[in-house]
């Protein structure tokens, strides 16, 4: 019976491809519909996957089971050989008499609605009523565990929409050997899944599984160089001379109390308070009480110092476990970027509805997730449908999620009718306060301002004028030459009388007689 599986197999396979090709000629308009054909497409390239690998071994017959068999055909009596198989068959299907037969031209065809089965029932139990099928992202229980992890910073939940996969100060106030809990292991690795899982549910069809790997990968390489933010080597020597692993790196890093200093003097004048002697000591007593210059034994002979080192060792297998929990976390939440942007805005236009909104917004969320799916309507239907998507909107409101206006009072709430031009963006103008500030993070009004020789953009907020960005740029610039040059090769002068003064002022008041 190898053939016969053989010649099933093969029109497996054609009638997977015709499936594909069905579906991807489609073009439906609901994110719903779109969402169930890249899930039904994915699970058929996956069958396909395994139906050539059955294929293949099938082909290599390594047992040589397809040969005795091609063999039994050729040479002895073909109608032997069919009775046989057909006596197999009787007997297979009296014993199992409601095996039902598979018709494989009915298993992957398109099902149209009303033949027993939803049209997108692959991805009715997927997403929350939050999520509205992958539009937005559902963080409210993670954030309760945000909150509810100790020395934690209190933000809300728009806060945390922003901020959940920013681990150094000062978006979290956690310090580094308060990280070193279960509590905050499990919240990581939570967060991790959610998003990892979320991005399989809203992109199938996308090789995810390679991208996941090249941030093993990459954070590999990053751990390995001592670049991973915020989890430097604790063994590196102390002191304003050593180097800068963590932080911005362009100052004085303070491993017991994870702090940066710009100046050298303020981190001098930091080590003899009482807050870093009780953070110094606290780390000392976590790392095993090793010597008072900030470094650990580690040496792999026997004793107390070999004691001290496996407790170390362990230490630094759990905090590279959190380090890499939080670097996939920074990575998923980059490729996530534009759902978590959309999230911000649903969040806060929610929060200006009043409830018997909220109500109407998810009473017609759900008609619209019960009606029936584009497509394969008749002329009369199709003309029927047009007259209902024709929508009275005389004040030129903008449009919501829904495709209607949005209600008058929200858009006077939000200030929609107010423009706001851009110089800067090539006179773009901007409706709404909202709208303006969001786009000074945008790639439109930083690349103006890289374009008038603006490198830090972000002392440039509210600024929309070319000529106001020019002048705050020079003055930034002086700023900056004279703070470089204040105190570097300034020659003290002093008179007969003691005082002492610059050189330049000195001659100045010697030529005018005054000394």
């Amino acid at each position: 019976m190898l053939l016969e599986d053989q010649r099933f197999l093969h029109e497996d396979l054609e009638r997977l491809e015709q499936g594909i090709s069905d579906r991807v000629g489609e073009d439906p308009r609901h994110i719903r519909d779109r969402l169930n054909r890249d899930h039904q497409i994915s699970g058929f390239l996956t069958r396909i996957q395994e139906q050539s690998t059955r294929l293949l071994s099938i082909y290599h017959d390594t047992e040589g089971l397809r040969s005795k068999e091609i063999q039994a055909i050729s040479t002895g009596d073909p109608f032997d050989e069919f009775y046989n198989n057909l006596g197999e068959i009787k007997d297979f299907h009296r014993r199992y008499p409601n095996e039902p037969v598979e018709n494989l031209e009915r298993a992957y065809k398109r099902k149209a609605p009303g033949e027993g089965e939803s049209a997108t029932a692959e991805v009715d139990n997927m997403f929350t009523g939050e999520e509205a099928y992958g539009r937005y992202l559902d963080l409210t229980m993670l954030h309760e565990d945000y909150l509810n992890i100790p020395n934690n910073k209190r933000v809300t939940y728009l806060q945390y929409l922003q901020s959940f996969d920013q681990f150094l100060p000062p978006h979290m106030a956690m310090k580094r050997a308060e990280k070193n809990t279960d509590q905050y292991f499990r919240y990581v690795g939570r967060l991790a899944d959610y998003l990892e899982g979320f991005l399989r549910r809203t992109r199938p069809l996308e090789d995810l599984d390679k991208f996941f790997s090249s941030i093993d990968q990459d954070f590999e390489k990053a751990w390995d160089a001592n670049e991973v933010p915020g989890w430097g080597p604790m063994t590196q020597p102390s002191g304003p001379a050593a180097p800068v692993t963590e932080g911005t790196g362009e100052g004085v890093w303070c491993r017991d109390c994870e702090k940066e200093f710009k100046n050298e003097n303020v981190y001098k004048a930091h080590l003899s308070g009482k807050k870093h002697i009780k953070s110094a000591e606290a780390r000392k007593a976590a790392a095993g009480g090793d010597d008072t210059n900030g470094t650990t034994a580690m040496t792999n002979g026997h004793g107390s110092a070999g004691g001290r080192s496996n407790g170390v060792t362990v230490q630094r297998l759990k905090e590279r476990a959190i380090a890499e929990r939080e670097y996939r976390i920074r990575r998923l939440a980059s490729a996530l970027e534009t759902v978590r942007s959309d999230t911000r805005v649903n969040v806060e236009r929610k929060q200006g509805m009043t409830e018997r909104e909220r109500q109407m917004e998810l009473e017609a969320f759900y008609a619209e997730q019960d009606a029936p799916p584009t497509g394969g309507r008749g002329q009369g239907e199709e003309s029927d449908s047009d007259d209902e998507e024709k929508i009275y909107n005389p004040l030129k409101l903008p449009l919501a999620w829904d495709g209607k206006p949005i209600p008058y009072w929200l858009y006077k709430l939000h200030g929609l009718g107010v423009e706001f031009p851009c110089e800067i963006c090539g006179n773009f103008v901007y409706m709404g306060r909202r709208a303006f500030e969001k786009h000074f993070n945008e790639a439109r009004h930083i690349y103006g301002l890289r374009c008038l020789g603006v490198t830090n953009t972000t002392l440039f907020r509210e600024i929309t004028g070319i000529e106001d960005a020019l002048k705050l740029w020079d003055k930034i610039q002086r700023d900056k030459r004279q703070e470089n040059t204040k105190g570097d090769g300034v020659v003290q002068m002093e008179d007969a009388e003691g005082n002492v003064m610059p050189e330049k002022v000195y001659y100045d008041l010697q030529k005018q007689g005054l000394l």
